[in-house]
């Protein structure tokens, strides 16, 4: 059924988009500490730059995740009412997601 394959391309988007924010969150974490250790250590101010701006970068990823997790929630949600006499082991998972990815990063209209 063509609706329930979408529904499990979206729950996977969801899920990949998920797993793409903690990495970007660890990533900063992990060169947040770098940027201080070279701080500490009196690196050579232009190897300093350069590590402040990768931080920089890493930074500016995680808004993006965050606004394509609300597109990507927002269309599972509607394929998901569009399901809504239909059962099954996808449309189980999809509202598993949903509630896993309201419970972690709430949103202003959940």
């Amino acid at each position: 059924m063509e609706a329930i394959r979408n529904l499990k391309i979206k729950t996977s988007t969801c899920k990949r988009i998920v797993k793409e924010l903690h990495s970007y969150e660890k990533e900063v974490e992990r060169e947040a500490a770098k940027t201080a250790d070279m701080k500490d250590k009196g690196a050579d101010p232009y190897d300093l730059k350069q590590q402040e701006n990768v931080l920089g970068e890493s930074r500016m990823m995680i808004p993006d995740c965050h606004k394509r997790l609300e597109s990507a929630l927002a269309d599972l949600k509607s394929t998901l009412a569009g399901l809504e006499e239909t059962t099954g082991p996808e449309v189980e998972d999809a509202k598993k997601t949903v509630a896993d990815v309201e419970m972690q990063f709430p949103t202003e209209d959940a």
